[in-house]
């Protein structure tokens, strides 16, 4: 049964006051329970972020990559129009037949296929060539034995041996060829030491022990840190511009950074912590006037003298982060990247032509849209809440402060659009790392690895085979890079 309606003016009003207070109260939940639902939608897009992030939207290797996961097509690379694989028109390639081969063997037929008949002295119609190319079993090594004569003196009785060769010092030991092909395996193809004797054992068929090919490598780096880590030193402070990266690796329990300085012809590596002072450890940065093309770790900050470049690479991966995760919210990161885009290929063009500037009304149009883009980035972001909102307004930010260190490479043309010489560089550490069970033992190990990198990554550079300047090394000493560049 329904209550009874008011009677009178009295009832009527304190029923409007109850109403209204249970409407305040309702009001107060649907703006309790709306703050929550933008939380929680805030806190899910961040969620999709993190779990979206991956080789192509933050500094993670390609190798972290979920295997079970398509990777979208997200290059910003523009299509060549060209079909994949060879191209119409060029010319093919096979297997060259050798003019002098080791055997012959004459595959002559001793009946007709047809009627049966014997074909002996029958005339020759034609001749065909096939080679087969194999290997054999390795030959025994090649043993030397260097007999070391003493004699008496039959004046004064002084027993003089004869002089060895400059290296011969040991009873048993081997020569440069062997530890220079140890050294290529373990440094060069990333062999961790149990398969690298395994495999000198099947193809060489010398038995080398564990022992003696751990002791290669640190053997290797003593001999490079003599005259060759100076000479490349040396030459990189000469150069105008720098690729510069470091790289983490687990060795000892702990994480080690590895931190590479290059140009196109040179590398140098070396090991330490992430502080300034390991920066400066390398011996290359501290006092440089160049230009240092790096990423945005600060780190680098302190290096005053020289003039600072901020890979768009790392930049565009940091833009498409938050922009595949709100399109809407984050459009100014799209207008952002597709600006970066545009300038390297402009900068690109230019070089192209030979010019050493781009005109002065395409730079201005770029950082026209350069600040168009992050202005409205911190515009938008300052009025919403939440971590996503908070971290693309700390990114915008970032393009309002760093703007001449991110558009350095339209304004001077030397300078390259990303960093991925240095990173190129720096990632053998990270694949020896992976074949040696993900860890390296020792931090000396990871040291010498990189002494060792800087010498076979120069020497590559340079269009030098690895096995002869290592077993230049070995032999007469390490080959020294003449210059900086070529030429």
């Amino acid at each position: 049964m329904s209550e009874p309606l008011p009677s009178s003016v009295e009832e009527l009003a304190g029923l409007v006051i109850e109403l209204r207070s249970a409407n305040a109260d309702l009001l107060e939940v649907i703006a309790g329970l709306q703050a929550q639902l933008a939380a929680q939608t805030a806190e899910l897009a961040e969620l999709k972020r993190r779990l979206g992030k991956d080789s192509s939207t933050s500094s993670k290797p390609p190798s972290s990559d979920p295997p079970y996961r398509k990777p979208e097509r997200r290059s910003s690379r523009r299509s060549s129009g060209r079909n994949p694989g060879k191209q119409r028109g060029t010319p093919g390639s096979a297997m060259p037949l050798v003019d002098n081969p080791n055997e012959t063997i004459i595959c002559d037929p001793d009946s007709c296929a047809g009627c049966g008949a014997d074909l002996s002295g029958a005339p020759v119609t034609g001749t065909a060539r096939r080679q087969v190319t194999d290997v054999r079993p390795p030959p025994p090594p090649w043993v030397t034995e260097y007999r070391i004569i003493t004699r008496a003196c039959p004046c004064c009785a002084a027993h003089t041996p004869g002089d060895a060769p400059a290296g011969v010092t040991g009873r048993a030991q081997y020569g440069p060829c062997m530890l220079a092909r140890a050294v290529q395996l373990l440094c060069g193809h990333y062999l961790p030491v149990a398969r690298a004797t395994g495999l000198m054992a099947s193809m060489l068929g010398v038995s080398p022990s564990t022992g003696f090919m751990a002791g290669v490598r640190p053997r290797a780096a003593r001999l490079l840190e003599q005259q060759f880590l100076p000479r490349v030193r040396e030459l990189l402070r000469q150069v105008g511009v720098l690729h510069v990266d470091e790289t983490p690796v687990r060795a000892d329990g702990g994480l080690e950074y590895v931190h590479a300085a290059s140009t196109e012809f040179l590398t140098a590596m070396h090991t330490g912590g992430r502080t300034k002072d390991d920066i400066d450890a390398g011996r290359v940065l501290p006092g440089y006037t160049g230009t240092i093309v790096r990423d945005g770790y600060a780190g680098y900050a302190h290096l005053i003298d020289a003039h600072h470049a901020w890979c768009g690479a790392h930049l565009i991966r940091d833009l498409a982060a938050f922009h595949r995760v709100d399109p809407e919210g984050q459009f100014w990161a799209a207008a952002m990247a597709d600006t970066l885009t545009d300038a390297h290929h402009h900068a690109q063009a230019a070089r192209a032509a030979g010019h050493d500037h781009l005109d002065p009304e395409v730079l201005t149009g770029i950082r026209r849209r350069y600040r168009g883009a992050f202005s409205a980035g911190i515009s938008d972001n300052r009025s919403r809440a939440g971590p996503l909102a908070k971290d693309a307004l700390t990114l915008a930010c970032r393009f309002r402060n760093h703007e001449d260190m991110i558009l350095r490479f339209v304004v001077d043309l030397a300078v390259p659009f990303t960093n991925n010489q240095s990173e190129r560089d720096v990632r053998p550490a990270k694949i020896q790392q992976r074949t040696s069970g993900g860890c390296w033992r020792t931090l000396t190990g990871v040291a010498d690895f990189a002494v060792v990198q800087s010498y076979l990554s120069t020497a590559t550079k340079w269009g030098l085979d690895s096995l002869d300047v290592l077993t230049q090394l070995f032999t007469t000493g390490a080959w020294l890079p003449p210059a900086a560049t070529p030429g």
